[in-house]
């Protein structure tokens, strides 16, 4: 059950990467403009993108709570409160909408995070198109994860005042950064740095918790 679980759990996750990655693309795309604006910029497009991803977040939470997967998956329980907390003060405000936007440049990098879990959980003997997706998923962790955190966490430092909902996106974003940085190096542990992986041998991977892998 608990593998049936993460195999849905994990197409489900693609999808959305997918739809809500190439939405942030097209958004941005659109309408060029708004990137001079990230506190004050609107778009249609933009808010119902922002909607239809914290309607995914609470899909998804409430999935790992019901199919008792929060022990294991806690991680992903966290990330998620912190991204439904903060859409939804944008959705009530109006406001940041453009910097929503761009933080949800990352289901692009998310696209192939999320194919890779699935190429490990197939053990599916394609080593070939695991290592091609691994420096694809290397460069479009680059552009689309890091980038724009790095971006938005110096835009709020030297930009937005730091209080009310400024302040509280400020947090948010910085406990965001730490989180990625933490996920990145596990990456590279994992696919780059493989003697450093420790306790990687004899692993349940489809027991773990789902970033560690």
């Amino acid at each position: 059950p608990g593998r049936a679980w993460r195999w849905w759990n994990l197409l489900v996750s693609f999808a959305h990467s997918v739809l809500a990655g190439l939405w942030a693309l097209f958004s941005l795309w659109h309408s060029p403009e708004l990137l001079s604006n990230i506190e004050d910029g609107y778009s249609v497009s933009g808010h119902l993108l922002v909607c239809f991803s914290s309607g995914y977040f609470i899909h998804d939470s409430l999935d790992i709570i019901f199919s008792h997967q929060s022990r294991s998956s806690w991680e992903y329980l966290v990330h998620h409160a912190m991204a439904i907390s903060a859409f939804v003060s944008l959705i009530i405000t109006g406001r940041f909408m453009v910097a929503a936007v761009l933080l949800l440049l990352v289901e692009v990098s998310n696209i192939f995070l999320t194919f890779r879990m699935l190429l490990k959980m197939s053990n599916v003997p394609s080593p070939a198109l695991y290592k091609a997706n691994k420096y694809v998923n290397l460069v479009m962790y680059f552009i689309f994860r890091l980038a724009p955190q790095v971006y938005l966490t110096w835009y709020f430092i030297r930009y937005v005042e730091i209080q009310g909902q400024g302040a509280f996106l400020a947090a948010n974003l910085l406990l965001l950064d730490a989180m990625i940085l933490m996920y990145f190096s596990r990456l590279l542990r994992s696919d780059f740095c493989p003697s450093l992986h420790k306790g990687s041998a004899g692993r349940d991977v489809d027991g773990e918790k789902f970033l560690i892998d």
